[in-house]
């Protein structure tokens, strides 16, 4: 997620903004007006400068290299997402599943599942969201990279609620994590224009992320791992809880900043 740091000194943090509104400026000249400056560039600029989000305004975002359309007003994917999400790939090549079945939860775009549809061609992929709209922007996805529906089915599901009763290898989790008091950590333009939904949750954020502790092992073959994204303070909270759930083993990953992101469970 996208946080400001309140404590960067005023002429420091003008800086920063600055260089980051030219980076912004250049990647939707570049992206979506292939470096012309039309009059509908300026439109969008202006967009842009009154707090949009770059990646809404050009209308999609590349997620390991897969493109993922934004039109419907997902959670922008994040970088260091990213990260765990192409270890978590990495890891699934070098094992002995020839054809790995795999839950994506919590979808919103869809991009994890179809970042590992395209890296990984002989899997299966679930995907579970609990907006109807964004079921609809996720088979938008599956469609602009050329997946076949043969490999993916959609569940419209709250958590675990409406997925069939199945096990998987593999399960990718980016529940809403942030803690509702920690608002004041989040950016502007991420509170006014990304959907509170996948955001937030009650419980120091970690509401959801119990409820897929508690419920993860239904949907898993033994030995199965699941993936889960948290925020870096939550670490020592997941940490102590953990031994309250059937599992045997975890692991807690960093992402490129050096900040605690995710955790790998193995049942």
């Amino acid at each position: 997620m996208y946080f400001v740091n309140l404590y960067i000194p005023c002429y420091d943090r003008k800086i920063m903004e600055k260089k980051e509104h030219q980076k912004e400026r250049g990647w939707l000249l570049r992206e979506k007006y292939n470096g012309i400056e039309t009059p509908e560039f300026f439109d969008d600029l202006k967009r842009v400068e009154e707090g949009e989000p770059v990646d809404y305004v050009i209308g999609f975002s590349d997620f390991l290299g897969a493109k993922i359309d934004l039109g419907m007003k997902p959670l922008i994917p994040r970088v260091d997402t990213e990260h765990w999400v192409e270890k978590a790939i990495e890891e699934i090549k070098k094992s002995e599943k020839k054809t790995p079945k795999i839950l994506d939860i919590f979808s919103g775009s869809g991009c994890i599942g179809i970042a590992v549809l395209k890296k990984i061609r002989e899997a299966n992929v679930d995907f579970t969201e609990k907006d109807p709209i964004l079921v609809e922007q996720i088979k938008k996805n599956l469609d602009i990279n050329k997946i076949s529906f043969e490999q993916a089915d959609i569940f419209e599901s709250d958590v675990f609620q409406n997925v069939p009763a199945k096990k998987y290898d593999y399960i990718f989790a980016n529940p809403p994590y942030i803690a509702e008091e920690r608002k004041w950590q989040v950016g502007s333009s991420v509170l006014d224009h990304e959907p509170h939904l996948a955001l937030f949750a009650d419980d120091d954020g970690l509401f959801f992320i119990k409820k897929l502790l508690a419920e993860a092992p239904g949907f898993l073959v033994p030995g199965g791992k699941i993936w889960i994204e948290f925020d870096s303070w939550q670490k020592e909270k997941i940490e102590k809880i953990l031994p309250d759930y059937e599992y045997s083993d975890f692991e807690f990953q960093k992402d490129q900043f050096e900040k605690w992101r995710a955790v790998a469970i193995t049942l």
